[in-house]
């Protein structure tokens, strides 16, 4: 859970909390599995309120399996945490989630890709179910960035997402004979319509 957002949400009750329509989701793959992205940039803004939010979260990510919300990506904007130590982010986000676990002990683990593009993991909490990890960015400018997974939706969101890329690149020939074929179909097409339409005008 992070704040209102439970794992194994759906998309239409995500969507709905973040005030998003649903069909504003990117579909990742569609097959073995569907897999969706759905990216939210809290506004800093509230109705009726003159001042900004203080509001720390600059965007975040969910990711769904087969419409079960299996992974949060929660980027911290810097102008909120400029100056935070990671000892004060890991202070705050403990009474949300406990003690943190030991290195050698955490059950917590992150998608390669995802992991390398976080920057450095700096502490994790969670149990042989759910893993939360927070990262201290360091692209060009620092930051903080927490990952919320359910361990089980996510290693069969990893294994879909290997398979899909295996049939797209297996199937990528067969795809290219058809679009071939359907742009000359196309030209065809428009070349004959646009015989009809002259020929009848025409005057030499």
């Amino acid at each position: 859970m992070y704040r209102n957002f439970a794992l194994r949400s759906d998309l239409d009750s995500v969507a709905a909390l973040t005030s998003m329509p649903a069909s504003t989701a990117h579909v990742v793959h569609q097959r073995p599995a569907l897999l969706q992205d759905l990216e939210w940039r809290p506004s800093r803004w509230t109705t009726g309120v003159t001042e900004p939010s203080t509001d720390p979260v600059e965007q975040i990510l969910f990711s769904f399996y087969n419409d079960q919300l299996f992974q949060v990506v929660v980027d911290y904007g810097q102008e909120r945490t400029s100056g935070l130590m990671a000892a004060d982010m890991i202070e705050a986000i403990s009474v949300e989630y406990g003690t943190p676990l030991s290195k050698t002990s955490r059950p917590g683990r992150v998608a390669p890709g995802l992991e390398s593009e976080s920057g450095s993991p700096v502490a994790s909490w969670g149990d042989a179910k759910h893993s939360v990890v927070l990262f201290e960015t360091s692209s060009y400018r620092s930051g903080y960035r927490l990952i919320l997974t359910d361990l089980q939706l996510a290693d069969l969101a990893v294994k879909a997402a290997a398979q899909a890329i295996r049939l797209d690149d297996r199937e990528a020939p067969q795809r290219e004979v058809a679009r071939q074929k359907k742009e000359q179909e196309d030209e065809a097409a428009a070349a004959a319509k646009a015989r009809e339409a002259n020929k009848g005008v025409f005057r030499p």
